[in-house]
């Protein structure tokens, strides 16, 4: 409905997850994280099983492809209405996603005016859950294109790393054949990403070592690979950040982009 809170006023939350040749990935990840996003609103949302129906009646009516991105959307309903509409969508995956997985992305360092013990202090913000007030994460991405960049990190006002408009932040590190995987705190505000708890599970258990910030941008630029990660673009190596040059490790995405299939099987 044109009166539906979620048009008038951006008043819901959502999920995306990715189905890979017919099989979604990360469901009860993703379940998890919109009841909890629903709780910080204050939101009724259908159960996990009427989410599990419609996400397999998506996949199945859907023409056969090999990525496919579903969402999982729930408003606070039509104004006065006082229930909520909830939808599955499903669409093939664009090529945007592929080829920065494959040739990596050039980002911007772009303050996101607020300190990093923000979501402590002012928990109405919502920080911590996937809303659709999507507004400023999309302003950023248009600014850092239209500079020439792909995509955007955070930063807080007192000078941590928080999170991409739609990813998590990952660096690795390997010194004297020991290597580490890091990842900002959650405490900061930061939306914490399905992908990046599935592939901290499966890094840990090949062998990594794993590490939560705080990070500063000093970090990333000392760091033997930087990656933006996500349920739909995956894993991608960042190149530069703001103009400046960072190493790329073919082998250590390599060995992380198999380790988040694995770790992203429900």
């Amino acid at each position: 409905m044109a009166t539906d809170l979620g048009a008038t006023r951006g008043d819901g939350i959502f999920e995306s997850l990715l189905a890979v040749d017919g099989v979604p990935r990360k469901v009860g990840a993703h379940l998890d994280r919109l009841a909890k996003s629903a709780r910080i609103m204050d939101l009724d949302i259908p159960s996990a099983e009427s989410w599990q129906r419609a996400i397999a009646t998506a996949v199945a009516e859907h023409p056969a492809v090999e990525e496919l991105v579903i969402k999982l959307l729930v408003t606070r309903g039509v104004e006065g209405a006082q229930r909520p509409t909830a939808w599955v969508q499903a669409e093939p995956a664009g090529p945007t996603g592929r080829r920065q997985r494959t040739e990596g992305v050039d980002i911007l360092l772009l303050d996101r005016g607020y300190d990093s013990n923000l979501a402590e202090r002012a928990p109405w913000l919502l920080l911590g859950a996937k809303t659709l007030s999507y507004a400023v994460n999309m302003a950023a991405l248009r600014y850092a294109k239209a500079n020439g960049a792909d995509d955007v990190i955070f930063t807080s006002t007192d000078g941590l790393v928080l999170e991409g408009p739609t990813s998590t932040v990952l660096m690795a590190t390997e010194r004297d054949g020991v290597k580490t995987l890091v990842t900002p705190l959650l405490e900061n505000g930061i939306l914490p990403g399905t992908s990046q708890g599935a592939l901290f599970k499966a890094a840990a258990d090949a062998g990594w070592q794993l590490g939560y910030g705080p990070l500063e941008p000093k970090h990333l630029f000392d760091a033997d690979a930087v990656w933006l990660v996500s349920s739909i673009r995956l894993l991608a190596p960042v190149k530069s950040i703001d103009g400046k040059a960072i190493p790329v490790s073919l082998t250590m995405t390599e060995e992380l982009t198999k380790l988040l299939a694995e770790g992203s099987r429900d």
